[in-house]
């Protein structure tokens, strides 16, 4: 995995003609696999800008591949998150195809915070990575394994579309 990750963000830096955060009115749809400790699953993410460098989104995860003695239901499987992005691409002046984006989520099962890089190869499609983490669980008792699902770090990997 970390071979893979590597090679991805090697291949972004040396690629592209496009700009990754044009600011206000901008949109980005994100879709990809998360990874994180007893599942993986697919993850999608809306970005949309409201100023020039802050957007704000949803971002949804389902886990598909969860550990069978978790006994994990649709609500341990499921989370939504509201975000707030600040795209700080063009202030760090990396490479006007490369975006990077702390930033906050309240989602359904915690607050907490991410840190995201995506890399445009065209106007349209590009690669994205988020390493996110819980920094509030809002059920703060004992949560049984399945519960802990959304609770964790996670990272997702996939393809960004500019729309």
């Amino acid at each position: 995995m970390k071979k893979i990750v590597l090679i991805i963000a090697l291949a972004s830096f040396g690629l592209g003609n496009s700009q990754a955060f044009k600011g206000k009115d901008d949109a980005k749809f994100q879709v990809g696999a998360n990874f994180q400790s007893n599942g993986t699953g697919l993850n999608a993410s809306y970005d949309y800008g409201i100023g020039e460098n802050i957007s704000l989104g949803l971002s949804s995860t389902y886990l598909l591949g969860v550990e069978e003695e978790l006994d994990a239901d649709f609500k341990d499987r499921f989370d939504v998150r509201a975000r707030f992005n600040a795209n700080i691409g063009n202030v760090l002046a990396i490479d006007e195809n490369f975006d990077v984006y702390p930033g906050l989520s309240f989602g359904l099962k915690n607050f907490g915070g991410h840190l995201g890089m995506r890399y445009f190869f065209t106007d349209g499609f590009g690669i994205y990575t988020e390493l996110n983490t819980p920094f509030a669980k809002y059920n703060t008792d004992d949560l049984t394994p399945a519960e802990e699902l959304h609770n964790q770090f996670t990272i997702n990997i996939g393809a960004s579309f500019n729309l």
